[in-house]
């Protein structure tokens, strides 16, 4: 099955958790999150997410770790994370953000040209940074607000916006453009692999300190969003830094629950 293909049967899910949100408005309850309108909604999908990853993602990206010499796992790494870099430049263009565009153009020449397709991550070495940027931050630097957050089948944490955003992504990703389906599809699944393969670590963390994992990740996806936006305002002027990894915030106390204001 091709992206585009897993993209179609993803986006009615999305459409029905709009549909949703004009119905039913936000969630009732002095536990609800403002934030999570569609909360019933988004654990649902949440669940069935974790039933896929226990059943099927972890157990192949386990496997693919335990086989796979370190070496070759970074190369695969530094490979997609020089073709997302491409994507990267069009939409620090389309922020108006020169620098941070001019940045991310040298990474990709220099990775493509001097690390073997990127194979190798020279780009790093001659401190050049990275500015890692998806068209759902370009929407909100435009100043589209994220509407409620959104839990999609298969793709995950997102927001009504970053849902937006993820289908323009896809389209505007290298990997897309490949002729050969074959390859297209191998490559897609590599990606997930080798994504899912960086996570387990995580993965594991987060289950041993989280009492609430849907919303410690919900919490989390949302900071983290509203901090690659900038201040929220959606001024493409707004100071940020380049981002490299997502690290996990601590633990919110049970019952609580961090909203970004």
């Amino acid at each position: 099955m091709t992206t585009t293909h897993t993209l179609k049967k993803a986006l009615p899910w999305a459409a029905v958790a709009l549909a949703c949100a004009l119905l039913q408005g936000c969630a009732s309850g002095p536990q609800a999150n403002p934030a999570d309108p569609l909360e019933p909604f988004n654990r649902s999908v949440y669940r069935f997410n974790e039933g896929l990853d226990r059943a099927v993602l972890k157990p192949v990206a386990t496997a693919y770790q335990n086989v796979t010499p370190s070496p070759v796992r970074t190369g695969v790494t530094n490979f997609f994370e020089n073709l997302s870099d491409a994507w990267s430049f069009v939409n620090n263009v389309l922020q108006a953000r020169p620098t941070e565009a001019a940045d991310t153009l040298f990474r990709f020449t220099t990775n493509t040209f001097w690390g073997l397709g990127g194979i190798f991550d020279v780009a790093s070495g001659l401190k050049i940074a990275k500015h890692k940027e998806d068209f759902g931050q370009t929407l909100g630097v435009w100043g589209l607000a994220p509407g409620p957050y959104l839990v999609l089948p298969l793709f995950g944490p997102s927001s009504v916006r970053d849902s937006a955003g993820l289908l323009v992504d896809r389209q505007g990703s290298l990997l897309s453009q490949t002729d050969s389906i074959a390859a297209r599809n191998s490559l897609t699944g590599l990606s997930l692999v080798d994504t899912r393969a960086n996570l387990l670590e995580a993965g594991n963390l987060l289950d041993q300190a989280a009492l609430d994992k849907y919303a410690f990740i919900r919490d989390a996806y949302l900071q983290r969003r509203q901090s690659q936006v900038g201040t929220g305002d959606g001024a493409a002027s707004a100071p940020r830094q380049p981002e490299e990894r997502f690290d996990l915030p601590e633990p919110a106390p049970a019952g609580s629950s961090a909203v970004p204001q």
